[in-house]
């Protein structure tokens, strides 16, 4: 299964882990958006990485 992760690369962190079947692009960014906006609003660099799972 290939997954879009949302990292954060000033806390070093995964913020979230989305599916590509079920998330298009628009919808990781309007999640980041909404969700994930105070790591925008505190000038935090956040990047969109695909990435595969070692399952499927």
């Amino acid at each position: 299964m290939k997954f879009r992760e949302i990292y954060c690369d000033n806390c070093k962190k995964s913020l979230g882990m989305y599916n590509v079947k079920y998330y298009s692009e628009r919808s990781i960014t309007e999640i980041i958006r909404t969700i994930h906006s105070f790591h925008s609003r505190a000038g935090h660099h956040i990047k969109i990485r695909k990435k595969k799972s070692e399952q499927g």
